[in-house]
């Protein structure tokens, strides 16, 4: 049976019984039903119901007008007045009291449904005009579908029982100041660089005083800090009017000088990020962040994240309420790019919420020339909102107090239940995609609409001075006074000779400096005290008692401790000692990516979950009461995501080892933008260090395609300026210096490790307890086994390709002429190391690059270009398209040929 129809069909035991069923799982039923039964517990309240007996007709009556609350509630942002510059869509069924079973007849009748939306027991046409001036008007509500009663009850109660708040003369004044600010500014600039790229915030100004606004509620609330993450459009507006950045500097950067530094390639102006520490106007300190991002939309999005989550972890004691991450989209870009998608479904995960974000889109109604109509299949922009059931405000961009308004109430909710929130500012672009672009070529309808509309500043200025708050010439005034003081910036700006970025969070990263080259002429000690490593094995092989573990996960702690009696560390041991000296020395540990807690090939089992509750045991958080903590999350099924995330992570906490780690190396293409954009060149566009480090499974197998290579070639063609490090490493011990390296310099650089998995359990990839204590990281590990007279032929390789034309010489009992000498560090190409080689060698011997991979493929072409002390050959697989076979046949044939032709070059005669 319909649902509606019980209440005319239906007796009361049998709603009864359907209503007790709700009540014991409200959050399982859907809006339809949810409203159904809100309907029954109003009609209970109200009337007297005979049990067993029907629903009287007056009730079904005051039911059908309870129907229409809800429609209002479900549907009425559908029919808003929330466009400010052209007619909105027509949708069907409408709101008309006809499709609720109501006629005019009863528009006079009062119905103690009015109760429901705050305004007591009412005429039917005063219920309606209620719900017309809360639900469509200038703001429009999605929040019915969320399925917790207690959100959805908030969010009606902020909105219809107290309604629109009034503002005082003075805060009206403050908005009109704001939106003088915004409004003065853009056209200062069209003025003053006639023709430069600037992505006007013209028609969106409201978002401006929106942002003071929530600034100024989110201090009362607790806030000290903002991490805010958006695109282009508007973004030096922001700069100037939210973050103070100086209007000097910023007219400056539209000078195009050089930078202080001549080897630095810096960024343009509407994409370099800020921080700042501001006081409110009620005299509190907040602190505010802007990151930088490239021209790619929405990439910064987990960047923020992650930025946010390292400040409530390392400096905000985990109070999620502290700090706010605001992320400022475009319609065209949060309907069309993934990564928005992806970053939604991580709010609520334990690695990686932040307490919700307040998203804002200003929706200027068009992409660069693309129609909305063309940009979505979605109704609105922000659908993917309600993918993780969360509440929208639709927001016209010309009604300024409703925008203060919603922003106030998206922060309010944000606070109350520690959830994402969306604001949908409707407005509108006055130029093209920038200011040199012609519009009307592709929106002529549109752009023939908007030359003729009042800016935002004009009708509120108009309304004011209505409303008898200012006189025009007040706000002529206030134009001119503005206007004036830009001036006078612009001619401090023509006197600074050279462009400056600092790094916008140079606060976290002082005592750090700029690596040089010498930095990399040799790595520092890293080792430890092998005493102390015995305690540190010993702890993190031992489970906590009286718990039941699986018996495989027994045996596996048990052999690790066979491991360090025997002194024959595995891959998986180094690790996991690298990690606890760290965590020992105070240092956080965070390692996310998919499948990590036990690691895609079950190496790790850094955590390790009880047999019959499941409960989760970190022996790396076993060590002792000072030490620092090891977070470690699998991720979702992302990588953009969440190495952005990881990133933005890295960025906040220069003291930490934060680590991505893909399940197979090749998975790192899933998430190419941030390795293009930010990790291989934010250091030379915006002179910000980052230590992230990448851990990517690469080898030649036979998995395939998919699971054979990192796309080493990628990463070393991005080299450039000591911009990363790219290792390959073969040894547990080298691995243990390497992740130790990473935090003890005073400087940061990106890690991009090509991790093994062969090697994961191979006999001779073991170390021994003093390597882990002595030494440090080699970067070149020469060939011990051979006698140097008798070597004409001098082998490069990297990786555990090492290992397997190893094998080939055992086997063949040949290669006594051959050295096979092991790169570890790819980039920067360690230079000495390798001339050091030579030097032993000879540099009249043969020296051959030989790898696993294709020849257009792998660290070959990165080697002949970066390497020039000796002709190198190559051995390697021919060219080719796809990495690797799919036939494991195919794959050893190719592999043995390799081999073959470095066993080619021996003296001895291989049968």
């Amino acid at each position: 049976m319909d649902k509606f129809s019980y209440m005319s069909n239906g007796d009361v035991n049998a709603i009864e019984e359907l209503y007790n069923q709700y009540l014991a799982d409200v959050n399982s039923v859907d809006e339809g039903w949810r409203t159904f039964f809100e309907g029954f517990e109003f009609a209970r309240k109200n009337f007297d119901l005979e049990a067993g007996g029907a629903i009287p007709e007056n009730v079904q009556k005051e039911f059908r007008v309870i129907n229409l609350i809800n429609g209002y509630r479900s549907r009425g942002h559908l029919f808003t007045h929330t466009n400010p510059v052209r007619e909105r869509r027509k949708y069907t069924p409408t709101l008309e009291i006809e499709n609720f079973g109501l006629e005019n007849s009863d528009l006079n009748v009062v119905f103690q449904a009015g109760n429901e939306v705050g305004i007591g027991p009412a005429t039917l046409k005063e219920i309606i005009d209620h719900l017309e001036e809360t639900y469509c008007q200038s703001i429009g509500i999605e929040y019915m579908y969320i399925r917790e009663p207690q959100r959805v009850d908030w969010i009606r109660n902020k909105i219809e029982l107290k309604n629109r708040p009034i503002l005082s003369k003075e805060a009206k004044k403050h908005v009109l100041h704001k939106l003088n600010q915004a409004s003065v500014f853009e056209q200062f600039l069209h003025k003053k660089f006639v023709g430069q790229k600037r992505f006007s915030l013209e028609g969106g100004e409201a978002i401006i005083p929106a942002l003071d606004a929530v600034i100024e509620r989110a201090a009362d609330h607790g806030v000290k800090e903002f991490v805010m993450g958006m695109a282009h459009r508007g973004r030096l507006n922001v700069l100037a009017n939210i973050f103070n950045k100086t209007y000097a500097a910023i007219f400056s950067e539209f000078e195009g000088k050089e930078y202080e530094d001549t080897l630095f390639d810096g960024d343009v102006k509407y994409h370099l990020g800020y921080s700042v520490e501001a006081k409110t106007d009620g005299g509190k300190s907040i602190k505010m962040t802007l990151a930088p991002n490239p021209s790619h939309l929405e990439t910064v999005n987990p960047v923020v994240e992650g930025i946010s989550r390292s400040k409530i972890d390392h400096k905000l004691n985990g109070n999620e309420k502290e700090i706010v991450p605001i992320l400022i989209h475009g319609d065209a870009a949060i309907a069309g790019q993934g990564i928005v998608y992806e970053v939604v479904q991580m709010a609520q995960l334990d690695g990686y919420r932040t307490g919700g974000t307040i998203h804002i889109v200003i929706n200027n109604q068009v992409g660069f020339t693309t129609n909305y109509l063309d940009a979505r299949s979605s109704t609105y922009c922000t659908d993917v909102a309600k993918t993780t059931l969360c509440p929208v405000f639709h927001v016209n961009g010309d009604d300024v107090e409703a925008v203060v308004q919603t922003m106030q109430i998206a922060l309010e909710y944000r606070q109350e239940f520690g959830r994402d929130v969306f604001v949908d500012l409707l407005c509108y672009r006055k130029y093209g995609h920038n200011e040199g672009d012609e519009p009307k070529f592709t929106q002529p309808k549109l752009y023939k609409l908007i030359a003729k509309h009042p800016s935002p500043r004009e009708i509120y200025l108009n309304q004011l001075v209505s409303e008898g708050v200012i006189s025009t010439a007040e706000g002529e005034n206030m134009e001119k006074v503005f206007d004036d003081m830009l001036q006078e910036r612009l001619e401090e700006a023509k006197q600074i000779e050279k462009a400056k970025i600092t790094d916008f969070l140079a606060e976290l990263w002082q005592g750090f400096r700029p690596a040089k080259e010498a930095d990399f002429d040799q790595s520092p000690e890293t080792g430890v005290d092998k005493k102390v490593l015995l305690e540190l094995a010993e702890k993190i092989t031992r489970l906590p008692e009286g718990k039941n573990y699986f018996r495989k996960i027994e045996k596996l702690f048990h052999d690790r401790r066979a491991m360090v009696e025997g002194d024959n560390l595995d891959w998986g041991m180094g690790e996991l000692l690298a990690y606890a000296s760290l965590l020992n020395e105070g240092h956080p540990v965070r390692l996310s990516g998919q499948d990590v807690e036990r690691g895609t090939f079950s190496h790790r089992h850094a955590v390790v979950k009880t047999e019959d509750t499941e409960e989760e045991v970190i022996p790396l958080n076993l060590i002792s009461d000072k030490q620092a903590k090891l977070d470690i999350y699998n991720s979702l099924l992302s990588e953009y995501g969440v190495l952005g995330f990881d990133y933005g992570y890295a960025f906040a906490t220069p003291n930490g080892l934060t680590i991505w780690e893909a399940q197979f190396g090749d998975f790192n293409n899933g998430a190419q933008i941030m390795m293009d954009q930010y990790i291989s060149a934010a250091e030379d566009k915006w002179h910000t260090q980052n230590g992230i480090v990448l851990l990517l499974p690469h080898g030649y197998e036979g998995q395939g395609s998919e699971h054979s290579s990192g796309r080493m070639e990628r990463f070393l063609q991005l080299c450039g300026d000591l911009n990363w490090q790219i290792t390959n490493c073969t040894t547990p011990a080298n691995f243990f210096h390497l992740l130790r390296r990473q935090l003890k310099r005073d400087f940061r650089k990106p890690l991009v490790v090509f991790t093994p998995k062969k090697l994961l359990r191979y006999p001779k990839a073991v170390s021994t307890m003093d390597e882990l204590a002595n030494g440090r990281f080699q970067e070149v590990i020469d060939d011990t086994s051979v006698n140097v007279a008798n070597v004409d032929t001098v082998i490069l390789c990297t990786g555990k390709f090492y290992y397997d034309i190893l094998e080939r010489k055992e086997e063949t009992g040949a290669g006594d002429n051959i050295a096979v000498v092991r790169v570890e560090q790819l980039y920067p190409v360690p230079q000495k190391q390798l001339d050091a080689i030579v030097a032993k060698y000879g540099a009249d011997k043969k020296y051959i690059w030989a790898q696993e991979e294709p020849e257009n493929m792998g660290a070959w072409s990165h080697m002949l270009r970066k390497y020039r002390t000796v002709h190198l050959d190559v051995l390697s697989r021919r060219e080719s398209a796809s990495p690797a076979a799919g036939s494991p046949k195919v794959h050893a044939n190719r592999h043995n040929a390799i081999l073959d032709a470095i066993m080619s070059h021996s003296k001895e005669k291989v049968s």
